[in-house]
């Protein structure tokens, strides 16, 4: 994975940028989560922004990975909790500056982020359903209401950012990826202005009195998804999304 990484006047950016989708396999997600995880403790940063390029900010697992060796959903899981936690517990805030799609693991991104804004054009969704995969609910309630999170996860269809927007889980909505980057920087430069010591001490109050614990939450999901990946129709809804055709789910699990 391309990642460019850069601190000016305490803001450090993340830019993921890895073709065609950004769609990270096991080890780049785990290098994710060490990148944030350094940042976090680098005394130069007050305030983090993550960004993508492409046409998407992030499509989440490569599920060609997890095609050619399905034990690999261990490493997966592994990497995609460690990034999440690693935005979530970060000693400074995190700014997501989002476009296009915000798929599967996105949605982590995005849901363990501090502030979220988005390109008016964009939109949210978790396909595990239909890639023989769970996971990502936890996340996705740090964004939208109950009933709209279960919908997207059984049907695995997406919600558009304005939609997204109404619910008053995005900050700004923006019309290209050069005025939603520019809203976040500024954003970030009044977050780098303040105290430090007041900003990090915020950071974990605000995570102290959240309602529910979204790391544990979310590793909690991970168990069904392992359980879903020792049946065959977690196989056969993989082997479907990389031949390109409609998946047969036959009762023999």
């Amino acid at each position: 994975m391309s990642v460019e990484t850069s601190i000016s006047e305490g803001i450090a950016e993340i830019i993921i940028d890895c073709p065609p989708v950004n769609a990270l396999t096991s080890t780049e997600w785990l290098d994710l989560a060490i990148n944030i995880d350094y940042l976090s403790h680098n005394e130069e940063v007050k305030v983090l922004v993550l960004k993508a390029k492409g046409k998407g900010f992030c499509a989440g697992a490569d599920i060609k990975e997890l095609q050619e060796d399905p034990t690999k959903i261990a490493d997966v899981n592994d990497g995609c909790w460690k990034t999440a936690r690693a935005i979530h517990v970060c000693n400074v805030p995190v700014i997501s500056a989002c476009h296009g799609y915000i798929l599967g693991g996105g949605i982590l991104l995005a849901g363990a982020s501090d502030i979220v804004l988005t390109t008016e054009d964009s939109y949210f969704g978790l396909p595990e359903i239909d890639r023989g995969a769970l996971g990502g609910g936890a996340h996705l309630s740090r964004l939208f209401p109950l009933q709209a999170v279960r919908k997207m996860m059984f049907t695995g269809k997406p919600i558009t950012a304005k939609r997204a927007f109404e619910y008053g889980s995005i900050e700004s909505l923006h019309k290209d990826v050069d005025s939603v980057d520019k809203a976040a920087m500024e954003i970030a430069a009044d977050i780098a202005s303040k105290s430090p010591i007041a900003m990090k001490l915020a950071k974990k109050a605000l995570n102290e009195i959240e309602h529910s614990n979204v790391d544990e939450h979310y590793k909690s999901e991970q168990n069904f998804t392992l359980e879903l990946y020792k049946s065959k129709d977690s196989q056969e809804a993989r082997d479907a999304f990389v031949e390109k055709r409609d998946a047969d789910f036959k009762d023999e699990n």
